[in-house]
């Protein structure tokens, strides 16, 4: 996908005119020089969808630099793959008859390189970003990702050595100065880069490169090489990050004399290059989505879709994983003594604003433990409809395997995770079911559709199929049409916990947790809360 997008059509059609470089010969040409080449951004694979059960959700959690997050793994035996030529034609017609200007196809470019970063590499973890940009394409969208880094909570630098005073670099170029983005010459670069970077970003050559890579960035692709002897040696070395081809490859051969920089992940763009069938790496992410289905049925394209609004999916096999080495290291403000409510239901409320305001995915969910009469405790996931003085407010079926361990033991926790702010709250107390009023106005105020849900399903108890609930469901629809109000059940209403306890946790880095414990007790008769602090 890296090519000549800034070239002329004609010249385009001009390389296309060209006979193709021997494989033998591809990198050994004597003139060490920069030959444009065909250029291929983006593909039309997200049109041409591969039906096929291999499919599983992996990319974005849009927004969610996080997160992560639905991701779509895609058999590598059933993906589509482009020679050089392929690539080249389809830069030429999106930037002919189509439409596209160079800027639109680096921006998504960039974009989607980004965001295939933020779905492995997390800024907690991995946030000093060194981009390493060519002169072409290739560097260009090495520039964009590394401002949408920037905007993503990562501290990119760039590295930048052959400028070019295209205004559609140079803008790029104020673009990042003006977020004070560190430029580093090469001189600057330390020897090791191992010491001083998290993530390093190849964005050197793409696919239309010739010949042999001249200074500096022979020297530059030596750095890279040198960090796989350091992983040899268990020595820490930060991840490389190729966008589109790894730098120095053969585009079609590969990594021919073995010895070639090893990226960690790989961003396709538009469609997989043939080299990236050699691609050993842990993350292969194919990036962009926008070219129309007449591409991809012209080239027969067969590419996974991309889901829900993510700029980048993954493809080939998934990372085999230590669960035992996963592990997040926490970076939170301190959350000190003098700094809490002395009402732990204050304290509930200012942390669930800030939920709120950090526009985190459903944050009145929270997990409900109960135990019945054989002290065999479950658990599941609720929604907190209510809190104030009297306790935390939640609605269900009283006929639920949750609601008969609740008759048997009148006792429950509440557990809130916040992940986006690195926080819990635990809350444990004696349980019971709100007034018949209050259930009849929260049942009332639900969406119509979600009162014959409630009508419909008969809690924990086993149904032949899904198709005998949707069934109900119609009959029910078609029964209360022209009712404007529908009946409570009977069996449907809210519990309210009542706080005993209550436990504030905060993430803090190596372990050393905030934990902040309420419990009530009587002073002077009156009832208040004792904090204190709890080992992490």
């Amino acid at each position: 996908m890296r090519g000549v997008l800034g070239k002329s059509r004609k010249m385009i059609c001009s390389l296309l005119s060209q006979a193709p470089v021997s494989p033998a010969n591809y990198y050994r040409s004597s003139p060490s020089i920069y030959k444009p080449k065909p250029s291929n951004r983006f593909s039309w694979g997200f049109l041409a969808p591969i039906p096929s059960p291999a499919i599983r959700v992996f990319c974005s959690k849009p927004g969610e630099v996080g997160g992560l997050m639905a991701s779509s793994v895609q058999n590598q035996g059933s993906i589509s793959y482009l020679t050089q030529r392929e690539a080249a034609e389809v830069d030429e017609t999106l930037m002919g008859p189509l439409g596209f200007s160079v800027d639109q196809l680096m921006e998504l470019a960039g974009l989607s390189v980004a965001t295939s970063i933020a779905e492995v590499y997390k800024p907690s973890e991995y946030n000093r970003v060194l981009a390493i940009c060519g002169p072409g394409n290739n560097g260009g969208d090495g520039l964009v990702a590394a401002r949408h880094l920037y905007h993503f909570g990562y501290k990119p630098f760039v590295c930048y050595p052959k400028r070019t005073q295209k205004p559609l670099y140079s803008g790029l170029v104020t673009q990042l100065e003006s977020l004070s983005i560190p430029f580093l010459s090469v001189d600057e670069l330390p020897m090791d880069l191992s010491k001083d970077f998290d993530i390093l970003v190849d964005a050197m050559f793409g696919f239309s490169f010739h010949g042999a890579p001249r200074p500096p960035f022979d020297d530059l692709i030596k750095k890279l090489i040198n960090l796989h002897y350091y992983e040899q040696a268990q020595r820490k070395s930060p991840v490389i990050v190729s966008v589109d081809i790894p730098s120095g490859w053969h585009v079609e051969e590969g990594d021919v004399g073995g010895d070639g920089i090893k990226p960690d992940m790989l961003v396709s763009l538009t469609a997989p290059k043939l080299c990236a069938k050699k691609f050993s790496g842990p993350h292969h992410f194919l990036g962009g989505r926008f070219v129309p289905p007449a591409i991809a049925e012209k080239y027969k394209l067969q590419l996974p879709q991309y889901p829900g609004m993510s700029m980048c999916v993954r493809i080939g096999k998934p990372p085999q994983i230590d669960i035992s080495a996963l592990r997040e290291n926490y970076i939170s403000p301190e959350f000190l003594e003098e700094q809490v409510e002395a009402d732990p239901l204050d304290q509930f409320r200012k942390w669930f604003d800030d939920a709120m305001a950090a526009n985190l995915k459903e944050p009145n969910a929270m997990a409900l433990s109960t135990t019945g009469k054989d002290g065999k405790p479950s658990s599941r996931m609720v929604l907190l409809k209510g809190v104030d003085k009297d306790g935390f407010v939640w609605f269900t079926n009283y006929e639920s395997q949750k609601a008969r361990q609740l008759s048997e033991n009148p006792h429950a926790a509440l557990l809130f995770y916040w992940d986006g702010l690195n926080r819990q709250v635990r809350v444990e107390g004696s349980v019971e079911k709100v007034s018949d009023e209050e259930s009849e106005q929260y049942f009332h105020s639900r969406p119509r559709g979600s009162q014959l849900g409630a009508i419909v399903s008969k809690q924990s108890t086993v149904v032949p199929g899904r198709h005998v609930l949707h069934q109900q469901y119609k009959e029910l629809e078609e029964k209360y049409s022209k009712e404007s109000l529908i009946p409570k059940p009977k069996y449907w209403g809210g519990y309210r916990l009542k706080p005993e306890r209550f436990e504030f946790w905060q993430g803090q880095p190596s372990r050393l947790h905030d934990r902040l414990e309420y419990s009530p007790q009587e002073t002077d008769g009156k009832r208040v809360w004792k904090i204190v602090r709890l080992a992490p």
